[in-house]
């Protein structure tokens, strides 16, 4: 009778040891995708801050009124100052019009070199964007993977900040959401696999 107890209790024991366990293990694995989840949601958030500082970058160097007239002006002096120059060297009018189109218009086309060259820098936030985006785009998490699309699709028309806001602020509070702990409950009876 004693054998049949100390087997009962070594059989106790060890169901009671691979159950520990395995609450051990997930919560262990959990704890690893919470970490993991969290390290990625700040990459993602960065790589968004980035692409809208290039954004902002391009805007205030080559877009809006002031810019333009800028351009404009310059364009006009560099007309008018070559136009002088070739009509005292001794060019008739058309000639110094002329002349003082080609110098507006090499300034201009310099000016559009730039700003493409300017624009083509914003590649470079928008691929670590992708980057970051790559595994939460594929976390199992429904409404993460979800604010995720959202975010990208937000982040490619950067110029419109509150759609922008808003995609952040929800894949933020689905990150607050997945990163809440879980509870684990006693199971007693087997999953149906």
């Amino acid at each position: 009778m004693d054998k049949i107890e100390d087997l009962a209790v070594a059989a106790a024991v060890a169901v009671l040891t691979w159950w520990l366990t395995n609450l051990s293990r997930k919560r262990a694995d959990h704890e690893a995708e919470r970490s993991a989840l969290q390290i990625q949601a700040d990459a993602l958030v960065v790589a968004v801050a980035d692409v809208r500082g290039a954004a902002a970058s391009a805007r205030i160097l080559y877009e809006g009124w002031p810019e333009r007239a800028r351009s404009g002006l310059l364009a006009a002096l560099a007309c008018a100052g070559t136009a002088a120059r070739t009509r005292v060297a001794g060019g008739s009018d058309r000639l110094a019009f002329v002349a003082g189109l080609g110098a507006a218009a090499h300034l201009l086309g310099a000016d559009r070199r730039a700003s493409k060259q300017h624009a083509a820098t914003v590649q470079g936030p928008m691929l670590r964007l992708a980057t970051a985006a790559a595994p939460l785009v594929r976390h199992p998490d429904e409404g993460v993977a979800t604010a995720v699309d959202n975010l990208l699709a937000a982040a490619s028309r950067v110029e419109d900040a509150t759609r922008l806001d808003t995609a952040l602020d929800r894949f933020g509070r689905e990150v607050c959401r997945a990163l809440q702990p879980r509870r684990f409950r006693l199971r007693l009876r087997p999953r149906a696999y």
